[in-house]
């Protein structure tokens, strides 16, 4: 499903706990870190595609969470064009998304990466809010800081001045 513009509708999800620290999931054999996301499928509102992905690549499930903020409109990035498939270069440009800032109000053992049959992430961790976006891929970097930005307010957080 992609609109008009170019980008397919997605969710990205911020989960943080009591500390204000947020969830961090490394990819599967990959280096790369990043926060939970994924497409909104036909017919679905992005809480319900927030709250799907969440069980899928996180394994929490609704009673796990509570939703604290959103953005307010969809973040966009473009993918690099060796990304795309060729049978889609003609129409796609990249995601657009909606972000979700969610508090963990069950406990860490309730995290199961393994839930999905095709795993998403094969290792996490609690990292400071502003994360370091360096270990994100380039392309989404933007996207995240913008959520983060945005996002902090909810928790009464600041960015650093490297966050500007």
């Amino acid at each position: 499903m992609i609109d008009r513009d170019g980008y397919r509708p997605n969710v990205g999800i911020i989960i943080c706990n009591k500390r204000n620290e947020v969830f961090w999931g490394k990819r599967v054999r990959e280096y790369a870190w990043q926060f939970p996301q994924g497409g909104i499928q036909e017919g679905e509102s992005p809480m319900q595609a927030m709250y799907r992905e969440l069980d899928e690549e996180v394994g929490l499930e609704p009673h796990h969470v509570k939703i604290i903020g959103r953005t307010d409109g969809w973040l966009r990035y473009d993918v690099p064009r060796q990304f795309v498939r060729r049978d889609t270069r003609a129409s796609y440009k990249g995601q657009k998304q909606i972000w979700f800032l969610l508090r963990l109000v069950g406990s860490d053992s309730d995290v199961s990466l393994r839930k999905s049959k095709v795993p998403e992430f094969d290792a996490w961790r609690w990292h400071s809010f502003f994360v370091p976006l360096d270990s994100v891929i380039d392309f989404k970097r933007d996207v995240y800081k913008q959520a983060l930005i945005e996002l902090a307010p909810h928790l009464k957080l600041r960015p650093p001045h490297t966050y500007q």
